[in-house]
């Protein structure tokens, strides 16, 4: 089986406080850069066989110590991309929270299509299909993918069998791991939201037992 490190960006200035969404230009703070330097101490007992990212800047950065540690380069794939939230992109969350369409989001996400943008079971389904082509690329070896907190929840609600209306109910926090299995016909979600050790999910020579 193919392990899959779903990797959340670290922090940037916006995080928390603005919908990024498809922005660019768009980096990470002093304290993201900070986590992204944690993230590649805390992998330095697992060899990845590929790192994959959303091209957007704050996925592309943290990456960069994991992907000097490793000695792999750094692989933007337009599918893991941010949510495209369309008009909505750059607004400040406080004023977005107060318009009937973001109840929708927290109640009925699938129902709903962003403004200009795309609805998130698009989102869901190309994200999933890159993760699907990634694994398939790189059988029984663990590989990293640093993308979005929206389109790690909705992947995680996509292997787990959890309807897309359930999936806010998942947490992903800036620079956490959460880890899934493909490759044997059952997904199976190995770790969530993880921001410490991972040295378990290091894959061992053949031949050698713990």
């Amino acid at each position: 089986m193919t392990i899959l490190l779903l990797i959340r960006h670290a922090v940037t200035n916006a995080t928390g406080k603005r919908l990024s969404g498809s922005a660019p230009g768009i980096h990470l703070s002093a304290k993201g850069q900070e986590q992204a330097a944690r993230l590649a101490d805390r992998l330095k007992a697992i060899r990845l066989a590929g790192l994959y990212t959303s091209p957007l800047e704050r996925c592309t950065e943290t990456a960069r110590p994991l992907a000097a540690s490793m000695k792999l380069p750094v692989e933007p794939r337009p599918e893991l991309r941010e949510v495209e939230y369309g008009r909505w992109t750059g607004r400040p969350i406080a004023q977005l929270s107060k318009t009937s369409l973001w109840k929708l989001v927290h109640q009925t996400p699938s129902s709903v299509r962003f403004p200009g943008g795309e609805a998130l079971a698009e989102v869901q389904g190309r994200s999933v299909a890159a993760l699907e082509a990634i694994a398939d690329e790189h059988p029984g070896r663990v590989v990293g993918v640093v993308t979005h907190a929206d389109v790690i929840r909705l992947v995680l609600a996509h292997f787990a069998g959890v309807h897309l209306d359930l999936f806010q109910r998942l947490v992903v926090s800036p620079a956490s791991v959460s880890a899934v299995a493909l490759g044997d016909g059952i997904p199976r979600i190995l770790r969530m939201n993880d921001t410490g050790t991972l040295s378990d999910l290091a894959v061992r020579p053949r031949g050698k037992r713990s």
